[in-house]
């Protein structure tokens, strides 16, 4: 298998949509996001202290507790973003074979986060980005904020290995990284022998990948400082209603 990188990838924000349909994901600096979302960068900053109030994931089945999360999902019509009723987590186990089949129920996203213009701008601008990848049409979007630490002495952001997440477009945009070392991100195609690995390191840097294309996951985390952490901010998008709806499926 072919490996490269380490430093992002960053791509021209005016060829984001070619890149995507060419290779399956595309990286964006936070200047590229910015661009692209119309939220300047202090906007942007002031979604990431909500980061510091997130609840232990409950669900890890490997014991850990170095996870901490929220999620709320929407419906993205066009420019319009419905908040959908609260609901559980769920994957199928062909997608996420360590929690797959399980309904996780997580707190939802504060209220005064989601308000929060930039909160809105990101949702509508991932939706764009699936209209233009796979057609116009509703998006079924999950938001969910991670806190990977070293509570365990070690952090695991993707515990359940590479992956696919069963949607149409995932986004994970990186939001605070502090003390740490490690949390490699890693791309490989679906169908083929190509891969990348490389390191978010700015905050409100983005990947966004083509999920039927490709798989990816994030290397673990180790303390390099007295506060070590990493955060993301996680948008998967499905065309066809949430996983989960029409009898689990």
């Amino acid at each position: 298998m072919s490996l490269t990188g380490f430093t992002p990838p960053f791509a021209s924000p005016a060829h984001l949509g070619e890149t995507l349909a060419q290779q399956g994901h595309v990286v964006l600096s936070p200047q590229g996001v910015c661009e692209l979302t119309g939220c300047s960068e202090q906007a942007l900053a002031a979604l990431g202290p909500s980061w510091n109030d997130l609840p232990p994931d409950e669900y890890l089945k490997d014991g850990g507790r170095y996870r901490r999360r929220r999620h709320a999902c929407y419906v993205v019509r066009g420019n319009e973003v419905q908040l959908a009723p609260h609901r559980a987590h769920w994957q199928p186990v062909a997608y996420n074979a360590l929690h797959g089949g399980m309904l996780r129920w997580f707190e939802p996203v504060d209220d005064g986060v989601a308000a929060q213009p930039a909160w809105g701008a990101l949702l509508r601008w991932t939706a764009s980005v699936a209209s233009a990848l796979r057609g116009r049409q509703d998006w079924y979007v999950e938001a969910h904020q991670f806190r990977i630490d070293t509570t365990d002495g070690i952090g695991r952001p993707t515990p359940e290995g590479a992956h696919r997440d069963g949607v149409d477009l995932v986004a994970v945009f990186l939001v605070a990284r502090h003390d740490i070392k490690g949390g490699e991100t890693r791309v490989f195609e679906a169908q083929g022998p190509n891969g990348l690995r490389f390191t978010l390191a700015q905050p409100w840097s983005v990947l966004l990948l083509d999920d039927e294309r490709v798989i990816h996951e994030s290397t673990p985390v180790q303390p390099d400082g007295v506060h070590p952490y990493r955060d993301t901010l996680v948008l998967t998008l499905r065309a066809s209603g949430f996983q989960g709806d029409n009898g689990l499926t």
